[in-house]
């Protein structure tokens, strides 16, 4: 199949640093290529792929700091797409909802796999509005507040089987925290639980803008606790050693977390997690298995012992049968192969008459084909 896969332009793909959705990209384009499909990816120019690159902006705009707006960037990337869009069998968007006005005709041909909550009030009337557009769901629990949104499949995240190792027997002694800063993250919990129990924490984050003050008036002075270290964002090329070498993730959440790519990464390294019981948590992590699901600290208190004692290569043994991107590529072959066949019983519908003559667009001859 050809398969075009629009990716956000915030950060690169796959990201330097910090950007699960941009990683995710990365890795289904990656498994789409190995599986022989034509794949083109449209996403900033210095991602680093073996699909066909589109660079859509010449960097990250994360990376340019001229760059205020992200929208006139994003709506630049959807013409050019527009353009070609006949070219495509399936154009897979990781971009929200952007694209929805402009290829609502061609919405059969079409997948946006949505990678962010959807418990904002304003988005039932944009799903209502665009009935057609199909949908993916990336747990069960982020469908909760738009059950009836065009759902196509719910498919998991997955990572590549050999990205990150195992360890068995780490030698680090600390707990480990990897994401990012916010209230909702629940950091000041794995603060008080390492606290009490007198183990060392890891933090491993990074701080948005919009959380700078959040993390200087709540999470700051905490820093200065016995065995609290605050490393600062990493690289996936470190994720190994970080959560390889932790006897445990803590994954103190306090929202609705669609996914929760950490607790993944934490799995594949064999390093159990204590997660609380928000969003997707409860599909991620199996109780006993490969981690301990609570409610409350009070629960947490109880379950960390258990945590640290769980069997870590029955931990990295459910990651390869559960969350590999092998298994998450296949997922989506599945999908795509059902819209095709649900495209060849109706009539082809194009995207033309939405657009000028060739020869009056903006770029005309610079088209991605």
């Amino acid at each position: 199949m050809k398969i075009a896969q629009v990716a956000p332009l915030y950060e690169s793909v796959p990201p330097r640093l910090y950007g699960g959705t941009e990683r995710i990209v990365s890795y289904l384009t990656e498994e789409l290529v190995k599986l022989g499909h034509d794949v083109t990816l449209f996403a900033s120019g210095d991602s680093m792929t073996s699909a066909e690159l589109v660079p859509c902006v010449p960097t990250a705009l994360r990376l340019n700091r001229a760059v205020r707006d992200p929208i006139p960037y994003f709506m630049l990337m959807l013409d050019r797409l527009c353009r070609v869009a006949e070219k495509f069998d399936v154009i897979h968007f990781h971009i929200d909802q952007l694209q929805f006005p402009l290829f609502r005709p061609i919405a059969g041909r079409t997948l946006t796999t949505l990678h962010g909550r959807q418990d904002s009030p304003d988005l039932m009337a944009l799903y209502a509005g665009f009935p057609e557009m199909p949908l993916i769901s990336i747990s069960n629990a982020q469908r909760a507040p738009i059950p009836n949104a065009n759902f196509a499949a719910t498919v998991l995240h997955g990572l590549p089987i050999d990205l990150l190792r195992p360890a068995i027997n780490p030698r680090g002694g600390y707990l480990a925290f990897l994401g990012r800063i916010s209230p909702e993250k629940g950091l000041d919990r794995a603060i008080a639980l390492a606290s009490t129990f007198g183990i060392p924490l890891k933090i491993a984050a990074k701080v948005d803008k919009a959380d700078e003050a959040y993390f200087r008036e709540t999470i700051e002075p905490l820093l200065d606790r016995p065995g609290i270290e605050f490393i600062g964002e990493i690289n996936e090329r470190a994720k190994s050693a970080f959560l390889g070498e932790a006897l445990a993730l803590l994954f103190p959440i306090d929202w609705p977390e669609p996914f929760g790519l950490v607790m993944i990464e934490a799995m594949a390294c064999g390093t159990p997690v204590l997660a609380f019981r928000n969003g997707s948590v409860p599909e991620i992590i199996e109780d006993g298995v490969t981690g301990y699901i609570v409610s409350t600290m009070d629960e947490a208190m109880s379950a960390l012992p258990k945590v640290i004692r769980l069997d870590r290569r029955a931990v990295r043994r459910r990651f390869e049968e559960r969350f590999t991107a092998a298994r998450m590529a296949r997922d989506y072959v599945n999908v795509y192969r059902a819209l095709v066949r649900g495209q060849s019983t109706k009539a082809g519908t194009s995207l033309e008459f939405l657009l000028p003559p060739a020869h009056m667009l903006p770029g005309a001859g610079r088209h991605a084909d």
